[in-house]
Parts: structure tokens; C-alpha cells; sequence
């Protein structure tokens, strides 16, 4: 989890990804900030993500991030 946190804290630092439940609705990351996240969290976890994964509800919060890399067979 800490990985995790660090890659997404260099994205955008002043968020409080631990507490945050909803972080594409609430335009906390945007388009932009995800294509950046996949390819951080490809590189860091030695996964792929599939397009049919890059949907809001992988990355509303911390804890949607980490399911989405374990299924993806990341270890956390």
C-alpha cells in the first residue's frame, strides 16, 4: 500500500487518498492523472492493466486501486 501511495502522491500530493472514497467524481484525478497512475502502477507492480479496466470505479479510492492490482496479480 505504501507503493501505492507514494505513486499517487507525486500525482497530487494535496490529496487525502487514505480518507478519500470518491476521487473521480469529486475531480480529485482527472483523465489525465489516470493514464499517468496506469502506467506508474504498470511499472511498479510488474502488471498489466486492460483498457476494460480503466473505469472510474477502479479508481475511486485507495482501496479500489489495490483490488484492481491484485486482481491484475500485483502483490501489495
Amino acid at each position: 500500500m505504501e507503493k501505492l501511495l507514494e505513486i499517487l502522491s507525486e500525482i497530487r500530493p494535496e490529496v487525502d487518498y487514505a480518507n478519500e472514497t470518491d476521487l473521480v467524481n469529486r475531480h480529485l484525478l482527472d483523465s489525465l492523472d489516470i493514464v499517468v497512475l496506469v502506467s506508474d502502477i504498470e511499472d511498479a507492480y510488474g502488471i498489466v492493466i486492460d483498457v476494460n479496466d480503466i473505469a472510474p470505479e477502479n479508481f475511486s479510492s485507495l482501496e479500489a486501486m489495490l483490488k484492481l492490482i491484485e486482481r491484475r496479480g500485483g502483490k501489495i
